[in-house]
């Protein structure tokens, strides 16, 4: 199964104002310059559909993306889906209070949002037991529903050593290993992505 059209839908400040929840949805977190909006980009082979920036904390709003996926079925040639790409945590010069905001949306959107399917957390490959990193995914253990799965999925694995790279992935045997650069792990992802929510 590819994905054959992405398109961006809308941007929410909360759950209040997001879509309605009538589409399975598949939510990239991750720190900031993890490198989520380039993922998105080279995932759905849409090179300026995710925003990327040097300035950490650029994505203040959830934003939507429609996936159109094709299937080999010709009784259902396409299946449909949303990304959703969240703001990225461990931010840097954001204000308290828009930091309060954030974190309150978030939290908001991955506990309550009924159509959450998939969480993605992105680690950076270089940097990967951060503190920080260890809170999402505890968080997100706490409060995953029975029908949603957690993908860890490292990025930047191009700049490891291949000595690290093989530790990596001995560490973390569940883990997806990625690197936009090279276009790997790419298609693992993506596969993953379409087997939790179709069956294929």
């Amino acid at each position: 199964m590819r994905i054959v059209e992405a398109k961006f839908l809308e941007s929410a400040q909360s759950i209040d104002d997001s879509p309605s929840p009538d589409l399975a949805e598949i939510a990239f977190l991750g720190r900031s310059n993890v490198g989520k909006s380039s993922l998105l980009n080279t995932l759905t082979n849409r090179k300026g559909l995710a925003k990327s920036s040097s300035t950490p904390g650029k994505t203040q709003l959830i934003n939507y993306f429609g996936i159109k996926f094709k299937t080999e079925n010709p009784e259902t040639p396409f299946l449909y889906a949303r990304f959703v790409d969240l703001p990225g945590f461990g931010y840097a010069r954001v204000s308290k209070s828009l930091k309060e905001d954030w974190n309150k949306n978030l939290t908001g959107y991955l506990e309550k949002r009924p159509c959450l399917q998939i969480f993605v957390h992105l680690i950076d490959a270089r940097h990967k037991d951060l503190t920080i990193d260890k809170n999402v995914d505890a968080f997100l253990k706490s409060i995953k529903r029975g029908d949603q799965i957690i993908i860890n999925a490292f990025t930047k694995t191009d700049k490891l050593k291949q000595n690290d790279l093989a530790k990596l992935k001995r560490e973390n045997p569940d883990g997806i290993f990625v690197s936009n650069l090279k276009k790997r792990g790419l298609d693992q992802l993506r596969d993953k992505i379409t087997m939790h929510l179709f069956g294929n």
